[in-house]
């Protein structure tokens, strides 16, 4: 029998609630939302550069075509190099922060903070009773714990689920919030939703499917304790249970063992910008009312928190604490994922160059060339990966002249230096980050990992173009699809 465990409210509280999480931020703060994708002068300016480079592609094309290439393989290059310095530093130990479990359980309970979890969910119904076990393990005083599991009131199927699920022992701990059904329909908008019923002080994000460390909220609140005042905001990693389920989740896993365990705790070291991951982000409630909470239009509302919390002057620490995710196990629901993701990745980059002066001022010159590789570089350097690529395949063949024309020796060399050691760098990494993260059977899906850039680079090429098209929708990412490499050794 399910129960009816939700929320109760006025329709004039609704209203109000609804209308602030849609437009609360762009109305406090307009040039802060991706509700418009590119301001006027950013628009003008690239419709100006496009004729230019046109102009001079018809009148001047071989010159046009080698500084063109000289400024992709510049780009590329320095992109490298940052992600090298970046990983470097992510390999200090004190890149991240280390709560022991006896540390995080010698907190008295009284001195622990109220918590209030978000879960968004959507057409979850194959992960809610997931759902509820992983809240229930959770190791935290249960009258200073409130879970709100964010639901659109017209998707009955997941309601009527979650509301069986939340009838067993220990499903108590969840309350339903029921989001009315408006545009936007994202992640952030329910969030911002929820966070009107939340009431604690700490405030952080579970995805429908996670499986977060029974300690971790305890490892927050003593990481909080331990670090300055300016950090706003605690992340903790990710990692997937099913890397072997085929090469796809391999690759996936890899790729999530380098970002959270080196590049992101690399990121904290040197005070950049951090791009928060959509789960497991800890946040003081303080700071979310202080500078908006979420971007209802952004489709990447994580990273666009993260660099506002910078720009604010806060800060963003990474703590060695794990949430279990499920690795994207099917192709087409991948790269509906990660081109999400790289459309959300321009978008914020758009968002917070508006003002470029004001933002090289209150990031720092060297943060802001950093967050500009790694969210306008990372999408477009796989979108250029395509034409590079056939480029090269192009000359292998048939050596064309043209293609020795535009690569001269100083651009030929820096390019190589690029294909030969950036390539072999990336491998590297994976690794490395494969072999600390206790993933060394990933070793296949590490030295494969070309062949995922080919499906990051098409990701890439559609989140552009979905960039122009339609900015602010947001493909649904489908779960229960894993299988856990627990399960499949069985």
């Amino acid at each position: 029998m399910s129960v009816d465990r939700s929320v109760s409210v006025t329709d004039e509280f609704k209203a109000a609630a609804l209308n602030d999480a849609v437009d609360g931020l762009r109305e406090r703060h307009p040039l802060a939302s991706a509700a418009v994708a590119f301001v006027s002068w950013q628009r003008n300016l690239a419709l100006a550069l496009a004729l230019v480079v046109v102009g001079c592609a018809v009148f001047f094309p071989i010159g046009t075509f080698t500084v063109l290439i000289a400024v992709c393989t510049l780009a590329y290059v320095a992109t490298m190099i940052d992600r090298l310095i970046i990983f470097a530093r992510g390999l200090d130990r004190d890149a991240i922060v280390t709560v022991s479990d006896d540390e995080a359980r010698a907190i008295p309970d009284d001195e622990l903070p109220a918590y209030t979890i978000l879960v968004p969910a959507y057409d979850e119904t194959e992960v809610i009773y997931d759902l509820v076990a992983g809240m229930t393990a959770l190791e935290y005083p249960r009258e200073k714990l409130q879970v709100l599991l964010l639901l659109e009131e017209d998707d009955h199927r997941t309601v009527e689920a979650a509301r069986d699920a939340i009838s067993v022992p220990g499903g108590e701990i969840v309350t339903v919030v029921l989001v009315p059904a408006a545009q936007p329909r994202t992640k952030p908008k329910a969030c911002n939703y929820g966070l009107h019923f939340a009431t604690g002080e700490i405030v952080t994000i579970y995805d429908a499917e996670d499986k977060p460390d029974p300690l971790q909220l305890r490892r927050v609140v003593a990481a909080f304790a331990r670090q300055p005042d300016d950090v706003a905001c605690v992340q903790a990693k990710l990692a997937y249970d099913n890397g072997r389920q085929n090469l796809l989740t391999g690759w996936f896993t890899a790729e999530y063992a380098v970002w959270f365990n080196f590049l992101l705790p690399g990121l904290m070291k040197t005070r950049s910008p951090i791009p928060l991951g959509g789960t497991s982000n800890h946040l003081q409630r303080w700071v979310l009312d202080e500078i908006g909470a979420w971007d209802p239009h952004n489709v990447t509302e994580d990273a666009d928190l993260g660099v506002r919390i910078a720009a604010s002057g806060y800060s963003t620490a990474v703590l060695d604490s794990t949430t279990i995710e499920e690795a994207n196990s099917d192709p087409i629901n991948w790269i509906r994922q990660r081109s999400r993701w790289y459309k959300g990745y321009l978008q914020s980059w758009l968002v917070h160059t508006r003002r470029p002066l004001e933002a090289w001022r209150s990031l720092g010159a060297l943060s802001f060339i950093r967050f500009t590789l790694l969210l306008a570089g990372t999408p477009i350097i796989a979108c250029l990966n395509l034409v590079f690529w056939f480029i090269t395949f192009t000359w292998l063949l048939g050596q064309p002249l043209i293609v020795a024309d535009v690569f001269p020796p100083y651009i030929y060399y820096g390019a190589l230096i690029s294909l030969v050691f950036g390539n072999a760098a990336a491998i590297y990494m994976n690794i490395v980050g494969c072999r600390e993260s206790g993933n060394s059977h990933l070793l296949l899906a590490c030295v494969t990992v070309p062949i995922y850039w080919l499906m990051m680079s098409i990701a890439a090429a559609k989140g552009c173009w979905q960039l122009l098209r339609n900015p602010s929708y947001w493909e649904k990412t489908f779960h229960g699809l894993g299988t856990s490499d627990a399960s499949a050794g069985q």
